[in-house]
């Protein structure tokens, strides 16, 4: 009885260690995001037009992945189905207002406005009733500190509705977040992942039709920030999913912040930004909060 235990702890460690390094990888695609999306409006590329095309880029891919390695993980049945199109439909609404924010906002400060996700996760699941850990709330607490100080308090007076846009957006991909934890209890990762990408995508081309307006002429360079953004989306979706189903929403959410130092190192090597000490110590303060486990 003893051994089965060992066991099942072992294996229980090494699903949590699987899970946290998908997601950290998963971290590492997102936090490129931001820059990505600032080079692509450097070339006229409009919001709507962004998260539909570079959603597009990444569905394509995904498919044809799948067809040519996956095929046996596209069997699903349909109120599996219906979950999957839940979940990619939030994640496309959050898109299109991360987006719209972004236009409107320094990188910098959209990355921070982002990562409110957290607080959003543990907002719902704990009105879902799902009890939340001490070390869980320690976490968060080293975390956001880590936040505050890796993004500092900026210059000059924010974009208001670029802010709400964000806020917006951090509270549909905390709910995401919840919800595809909710929807993976049942479904694979590999088999939600296409299903809920096509949703998403489905999502943001309808609202890009909807929006009324002739798609801009997009440059070489455009078309090269957009293409670089759907490989990292495709990448990035296929990871997260797979470290939320071993991880849940919490834990999850809790490693993804490791996103925004991605996305400060980029800023600093592609756009000349520099990190002062305190940001440094942030980024540390951050690792360290990923790195504190929490025992089960």
């Amino acid at each position: 009885m003893l051994k089965k235990e060992q066991r099942r702890g072992r294996w229980g460690d090494l699903e949590r260690l699987q899970g946290t390094t998908s997601t950290a990888l998963a971290s590492f695609f997102l936090g490129w995001a931001p820059i990505l999306g600032k080079l692509a409006y450097a070339q006229g590329v409009t919001p709507f037009t962004l998260a539909a095309t570079r959603t597009l880029v990444a569905v394509l891919l995904l498919w044809a992945g799948y067809l040519l390695f996956w095929r046996r993980w596209l069997r699903v049945g349909g109120g599996e189905l219906a979950g999957c199109i839940a979940v990619g439909v939030v994640n496309g609404i959050g898109s299109l207002l991360y987006y719209s924010g972004l236009s409107r906002l320094d990188a910098s400060l959209a990355s921070f406005l982002n990562t409110l996700y957290l607080l959003w996760v543990v907002l719902f699941l704990t009105a879902s009733g799902q009890p939340v850990r001490s070390v869980t709330i320690a976490r968060m607490a080293l975390a956001m500190g880590a936040v505050y100080l890796l993004t500092g308090t900026g210059a000059g007076e924010p974009d208001w509705l670029g802010a709400m846009l964000m806020v917006a957006s951090s509270a549909t991909f905390g709910w995401h977040l919840v919800l595809g934890q909710w929807v993976l209890a049942d479904v694979p990762s590999r088999t939600a992942t296409p299903y809920i990408l096509t949703a998403m995508a489905v999502t943001v081309g309808l609202a890009r039709v909807l929006q009324g307006s002739d798609i801009e002429a997009i440059s070489f360079p455009g078309w090269q920030a957009i293409v670089a953004l759907g490989v990292t989306t495709a990448l990035s979706r296929v990871l997260i999913f797979a470290g939320l189903q071993k991880l849940g929403g919490i834990e999850a959410a809790l490693v993804s912040l490791l996103e925004l130092l991605v996305s400060l190192v980029v800023a600093f090597i592609l756009l000349g930004e520099r990190l002062t000490a305190l940001q440094w110590v942030g980024g540390l303060v951050l690792v360290a909060s990923v790195l504190l486990g929490e025992k089960r």
